[in-house]
């Protein structure tokens, strides 16, 4: 076969409806289907890629600045990239930081993750609002040759997120226990070493500045797998529960979480759940959930916390939301996005219980949600 031009494309992004984005190629050589979402931070690529949220999708990244610090193993969220892929606007030029060990183009090939830079992905992402998330087929073959049609019918045929339980495919084999802290300079990651509190932690596929930030908070954590047991649970004697985020259709992972949640609800111990842990913590409490358009993926969300009129600036990741006019009595909307007005928090009005829609660990994003650790670690010391 005919080597590929310098103007000859080596990557080929196709959407269900028949449109094609033509690019560059890097990382992985092969091919994949999954959503297709944007996400609009300047920072942390790479805790996006390792973000287990972003299980079956590939990534759109707005901001045209993608691999220019390279990557290094600190910032990993979990071992490898769990999002299925990524879409830029420019191809990643050599790292400028004194993190990075290798390059992004490195790092994707050695893990198995394909990218296709040179894509217009202003125009990429108007698709993506305009008609909501695609179902797409991401192709990298360094010799350009693609087979235009076959990657429409393979995108066409992606089973999509709806009813698709991806927690129990990124969720931990077995429990195990946490204890490093968050990243501070100039030591680095350290470990806690005076906990006040003992936690569960529900792995329902947990980043692990979530867990840094629980340890930094006072808490001794065990974490178990997103199938645990109220039984399971219970046995640990802890002070309270945590629900991780994670992806996927809740109302799929919530089939063997809403039980486990209800058993610890009856127990009356403090629960804190973020993103897939917030809607599985509402499924419980009888509320509903729902498909969103495109979702929420980025750092940059205005959030209104409804108790205290305050706005924080937040870091998003869900393509599923609460419907918030499901809400049982009892149950209180604490927070609600400025971009849409969808359900972004809540708690009920009789225990401490509640969770958010957003990442407060802010890995990456702005840390105006921070606080929501420490009041979990008030909630047990109550």
């Amino acid at each position: 076969m005919a080597q590929a031009t310098p103007d000859r494309p080596t990557a080929c992004l196709a959407l269900a409806d028949g449109t094609l984005f033509f690019g560059r190629g890097f990382g992985a050589v092969g091919e994949t289907t999954a959503e297709l979402c944007f996400n609009t931070s300047m920072t942390g690529y790479q805790e996006i890629m390792t973000d287990p949220s972003y299980a079956g999708q590939v990534v759109t990244f707005t901001f045209p600045h993608i691999g220019n610090v390279g990557v290094n193993p600190e910032d990993d969220e979990t071992a490898d990239p769990v999002a299925e892929g990524m879409v830029v606007k420019w191809d990643p030029t050599t790292p400028s930081n004194w993190r990075a060990t290798e390059t992004l183009a490195e790092w994707l090939a050695k893990r198995g993750r394909i990218a296709i830079g040179g894509v217009d992905t202003r125009r990429l992402t108007r698709a993506i609002r305009q008609q909501g998330a695609p179902h797409v087929a991401l192709a990298h073959d360094p010799e350009g040759n693609f087979d235009a049609n076959a990657l429409v019918a393979k995108a066409r045929g992606f089973a999509g997120l709806e009813g698709a339980d991806l927690a129990r495919r990124v969720t931990c084999a077995q429990s195990y226990r946490w204890d490093e802290m968050r990243w501070a300079w100039p030591e680095g990651y350290t470990r806690q070493t005076n906990a006040r509190h003992k936690v569960v932690a529900i792995d329902y596929g947990a980043k692990r500045n979530i867990l840094r930030c629980l340890a930094s908070a006072g808490c001794e954590v065990t974490v178990l797998p997103a199938t645990a047991t109220a039984q399971d649970v219970l046995a640990h004697e802890p002070d309270g529960v945590f629900l991780s985020n994670g992806p996927g259709d809740p109302a799929a992972t919530g089939e063997y979480a809403v039980p486990m949640i209800k058993g610890v609800l009856e127990k009356g111990l403090p629960i804190f759940g973020i993103c897939l842990g917030h809607q599985m913590l509402a499924l419980a409490l009888g509320a509903r959930t729902i498909k969103m358009n495109h979702g929420h993926h980025g750092a940059n969300h205005p959030v209104k916390d409804m108790e205290t009129g305050k706005v924080e600036i937040t870091s998003m990741n869900h393509g599923f939301a609460v419907d918030s006019q499901t809400l049982p009595d009892g149950v209180k909307e604490t927070h609600v996005s400025l971009f849409d007005g969808s359900n972004c928090g809540l708690r009920m009005t009789d225990r401490p219980v509640f969770s958010v829609q957003h990442h407060p660990e802010a890995s990456p994003g702005p840390q105006d949600s921070f606080y929501l650790f420490e009041r979990f670690a008030a909630s047990m010391a109550g």
